[in-house]
């Protein structure tokens, strides 16, 4: 309706793009949307084109410079890489190292691609500048891996015809619907695509070898410097030995050589051995193979040795002590008696007649001195080799003493309140002596100790005791006795048998293996087999109480007089009484009427022990009804109550209220 002249569409749309750049600060923002197109329309004057597109170039400047950069928040400025390839370093294809840039090295992409000057003209209609924008569309081309076109080929070939295995509906791609005579074309296609992409892979293939060459290295110099232990700096400096005294001696014959360096690994050498039995070079069997080794000269004496030994778990039997052994340690084999014991709670190391079943113990035997910590393996014999034991050597002395438990038993002889002359342990007066001081015991439990021992008999002697001891009572004493180890070191001799009987070698026999071949049978002992218990009736001495304790005592308390068991005396004999007729007729009466009198109340207890009876099964009928109906009434009431529980659940899952 205004009078102003027809205003051209577009430089009004330019005007409000240039309004709403303006600052908050105009006074053009203090009116609305109409008024300022009234306002416009009103000047008539176009002067707001004048520096159109520095004004605006100014407005993105501005818009700019107030946003942060993200990408330089996040990653940083990235360097160029260092290698000819020009490739960010990767760990593990998924990171790229991130390094700070360094301001001395020009930096080929320091030119920020996500802000640009408007100021400097670009024209796009040229095919570097259409070139250089390519990327940043989905239908660029990228590498071979990532190209779009390429994955969606793959897409295709991957999903292109597929069947249905629930309807059994085949699905063509877009493959089956191309004409037959381009197919030949596509296959030539896709053979090229195909080598030039093996070629590629190998490229690839040849990149990432490569960087995970340079990695290693890094990693290695980084991380390896400096660790290098004593045992390899040792390894290093023997190998640098070896090979200068290889390259000294590698022009000086063998004889010289071997002066100087001794034999190397691989020479051949004969050896003299002086003072062989003869039977080792009659009986010689080359197919026997033969072992040679050296001793110290320390390991040629003999003497104790402790070993923690175990028996093997798939030996038959548990070794038995003081039965032969065959050990084999370190370059001999020999035949030998241990003696297995096992070390209790305060240091004592008691004699074992056998092998623990599943647990190590300890052995002394008598054999040739072996360093500590050597190693050995048991059998029981050269021909049936059954590994019956292994363990290891933990001492070279007797320091170990081994005890067995000895119990030696003596019978009382006189006693006189707490002291007792015992008799039957010992044998002489020597042996009371050496045990005088160790304290005894009886089986009723009475602890005692012995004293001193007495001239007659021999091996009698004096004990005191807490309490007075019975002549039947056992007096027992509880001892160990220090055991010694055979000296026996039979060295298997089993090379020098003819051939074929190497392995026929038999050293000293067990127990029972003389017994089996002797054919003589173990007698059980007598004390040991089972039989009935036969206890002689004790009688005890009346009590005997003194007078004046007779007198302290209650009346209920005191002894009765007692009549002794025999004849009546005469002056306590009641005199005898002759009854006339009459009162013989009189006393058969009573006895008569006593007799029925029994005879009733029997017959009348046995009728009302039959009422009782009967009573006692009626009142049982009657309980169990009582607790029948008790149990049928729970029932009902339990049921009734869980009703009412599932009511309440449903009521309230549904959101109503309960019910009381």
């Amino acid at each position: 309706q205004t009078d102003v002249k027809q205003v051209d569409v577009m430089s009004l749309f330019y005007w409000l793009i240039y309004y709403s750049q303006l600052p908050s600060s105009t006074n053009l923002h203090n009116h609305n949307s109409a008024e300022f197109i009234l306002l416009f329309l009103s000047t008539g004057a176009l002067k707001w084109k004048d520096g159109l597109q520095q004004k605006a170039s100014e407005a993105f400047l501005r818009q700019q410079e107030a946003d942060p950069n993200l990408r330089k928040l996040v990653y940083g400025p990235v360097v160029e890489a260092e290698n000819g390839a020009g490739e960010e370093e990767e760990l593990g294809g998924l990171f790229r190292v991130s390094r700070p840039q360094n301001s001395k090295k020009v930096q080929a992409n320091a030119f920020d691609c996500s802000r640009f000057h408007p100021d400097t003209s670009h024209n796009w209609d040229l095919e570097e500048m259409l070139n250089s924008i390519r990327d940043c569309f989905v239908t660029g081309k990228w590498e071979e891996g990532q190209d779009a076109a390429t994955l969606l080929k793959e897409d295709e070939e991957l999903y292109g015809d597929f069947e249905d295995m629930e309807t059994g509906e085949v699905h063509k791609g877009q493959t089956g619907q191309q004409d037959p005579n381009s197919e030949n074309d596509d296959h030539d296609d896709e053979v090229e695509e195909r080598l030039v992409k093996a070629n590629d892979d190998e490229v690839q293939k040849k990149k990432r070898m490569e960087k995970k060459r340079r990695l290693k290295e890094r990693f290695d110099a980084e991380y390896d410097d400096g660790d290098a232990t004593y045992f390899d700096d040792l390894k290093e400096e023997m190998q640098k030995q070896a090979e200068l005294n290889r390259a000294e001696f590698e022009d000086v014959d063998d004889g010289t050589r071997v002066q100087y360096e001794g034999f190397r690994p691989g020479m051949y050498v004969r050896l003299e051995i002086p003072s062989l039995p003869c039977e080792f070079v009659t009986n010689f069997d080359p197919h026997y193979p033969i072992i040679l080794g050296g001793l110290s000269s320390s390991e040629g004496n003999i003497g104790y040795l402790q070993m923690r030994l175990k028996k093997h778990r798939w030996h038959n039997r548990i070794l038995k002590t003081r039965d032969p052994l065959i050990l084999s340690l370190g370059w001999r084999r020999f035949q030998t008696i241990p003696l297995y014991h096992i070390e209790d709670h305060n240091g004592r190391h008691r004699l074992l007649k056998y092998t623990p079943q599943h647990m190590h113990c300890g052995a002394s035997i008598w054999g040739p001195v072996t360093p500590q910590g050597t190693g050995f393996l048991a059998v029981q014999s050269v021909a049936n080799f059954r590994i019956a034991a292994t363990g290891v050597i933990l001492d070279l002395d007797k320091s170990v003493t081994v005890v067995k438990k000895l119990k030696l038993i003596g019978y009382p002889s006189k006693i006189f309140k707490n002291t007792c002359f015992v008799k039957g342990m010992f044998n002489t007066v020597l042996e009371v002596a050496k045990f005088e001081g160790a304290s005894v015991r009886t089986v009723s439990g009475i602890r005692g100790q012995i004293k001193k021992a007495l001239s007659t008999p021999p091996g009698a002697y004096r004990a005191t005791f807490e309490d007075r001891l019975l002549m039947s009572d056992i007096v027992f004493l509880r001892s160990w006795y220090p055991v010694s180890v055979p000296q026996l070191y039979n060295p298997v001799t089993s090379l020098l048998l003819p051939v074929g009987q190497k392995d026929s070698w038999a050293g000293m026999r067990t127990l029972g293996q003389l017994k089996h071949d002797l054919g003589i049978r173990t007698k059980p002992n007598t004390d040991s087999l089972y039989k009935p218990v036969v206890r002689a009736q004790r009688r005890f001495n009346p009590l005997h109480i003194p007078k004046e304790l007779q007198k302290a005592l209650p009346f209920k308390s005191k002894p009765k007089q007692q009549q002794p068991k025999g004849k009546m005396p005469r002056d306590l004999q009641r005199p005898t009484v002759i009854r006339e007729p009459q009162e013989k007729k009189v006393a058969a009466l009573l006895h008569a009427l006593t007799t029925v009198h029994h005879n009733k109340r029997k017959k009348a207890h046995i009728v009302q022990h039959t009422k009782h009876k009967e009573f006692l099964q009626q009142k049982k009928k009657q309980e169990e009804a009582k607790l029948k109906r008790h149990k049928e009434a729970r029932k009902k009431l339990y049921r009734v109550m869980g009703q009412m529980d599932q009511k309440r659940q449903r009521s309230s899952l549904k959101g109503a209220p309960q019910d009381d």
